[in-house]
């Protein structure tokens, strides 16, 4: 008996073997493909940073003002997109603040030499690509250029990135909490209730990171001027809808749901960020995917909320609501689907 005992036990080893080793394969291998998305996003997006239609208002006299803004838009590669009217050098200032032109020329009536308004709070690397590409502009019409910051980056802050760094920190204490929550009690909720109870975990979690991240870039370390209660705000947004998001996906796709929501968060949006390179300075496909993700739409709030005075913030701001609702809403409809049509509803539960 101990024989066939024992080659039965064996057997059901070698089927459990068999049947693990294929899923450990899939698991490798979107590991992989994973990594090298990775790799490709990156490099991809910042390897060769160059301006790409930058929002440039122009101000110039009557007389000349079309034929700069034909001159300024017709340079090799298409650098500049000149064709933002503002009647004078204040309301250029203005469009400039509130972060509607990334840029201002005023072409001087009287001189040789003009003045470019740029800002480097909304990225450093921006400004210093505007201001190449218009002081070589200039000197082909034996014409000089006057550089002023408008909105200068904090002196903890010199190229911008901050901001950037914030947001990446807020999106990893996300899908980090989310992570947690799956790894101690199952990626799939099963019931409302129980997807509530985590839901409110982590806005629980994302109001104390959205606090300690402002409270650290800002009194801790100097690095972010702006208003310490709209940052963290800002923050508990960014932390809970990459956790909301993670959560969905695990609850479609269990333990692989946070692979995808690496892919979407870290893959594709960070790169796409416009932190290293604002958007101007990415090629199409990361300017176009960027400021719909969760990590542009961040970056751009909090750089508006510590240069701007908090301009142009509502359209990111819808964004992240957006992802944070429907992220929720999805993780809510799918446990109460995995409970059955005709479980009850079920009472908050943190399991």
């Amino acid at each position: 008996m101990g024989d066939p005992a024992g080659g039965g036990d064996g057997g059901d080893r070698a089927g459990r073997g068999g049947a693990v080793l294929p899923r450990a394969a899939l698991l490798v291998l979107g590991v992989l493909l994973v990594h090298l998305a990775f790799i490709l996003s990156y490099v991809g997006a910042l390897h060769a940073p160059r301006p790409d239609r930058v929002a440039l208002a122009v101000v110039a006299p009557a007389e000349v003002r079309d034929e700069v803004v034909r001159r300024l838009d017709r340079l090799p590669g298409g650098p500049l997109d000149p064709d933002h009217r503002a009647a004078d050098p204040q309301e250029a200032r203005r469009k400039v603040e509130r972060r509607e032109v990334d840029g201002a020329l005023i072409v001087s009536g009287s001189g040789r030499t003009d003045t470019l308004l740029v800002a480097s709070g909304g990225g450093a690397a921006l400004a210093e690509a505007l201001t190449t590409v218009i002081r070589k502009a200039e000197a082909g019409e034996r014409r000089s250029v006057e550089v002023r910051d408008v909105a200068p980056a904090g002196p903890g802050d010199r190229r911008g990135l901050a901001s950037f760094y914030l947001v990446v920190g807020w999106s990893v204490g996300g899908y980090l909490c989310a992570a947690a929550l799956a790894l101690g009690a199952g990626p799939r909720p099963a019931g409302a209730g129980r997807a509530l109870g985590r839901l409110l975990v982590l806005a629980l979690y994302a109001v104390a990171g959205g606090i300690g991240g402002a409270v650290l870039v800002g009194p801790v370390l100097d690095a972010l001027p702006g208003r310490l209660v709209a940052l963290a705000a800002l923050g508990a947004l960014v932390v809970f809808a990459t956790g909301a998001l993670t959560l969905a996906l695990q609850a479609l796709c269990g333990m692989a749901g946070i692979g995808l929501a690496i892919l979407i968060v870290v893959v594709l949006g960070n790169p796409s960020a416009g932190g290293a390179s604002p958007y101007p300075l990415l090629p199409p496909f990361w300017q176009a995917i960027g400021p719909a993700l969760i990590p542009g739409a961040g970056v751009w709030t909090a750089r508006s909320l510590a240069y701007f005075d908090g301009r142009s913030v509502l359209a990111p701001l819808l964004v992240l609501a957006a992802w944070a609702a429907g992220a929720a809403a999805v993780t809510v409809a799918l446990a109460r689907l995995r409970a059955g049509p005709r479980a009850p509803l079920d009472r908050l539960t943190f399991r």
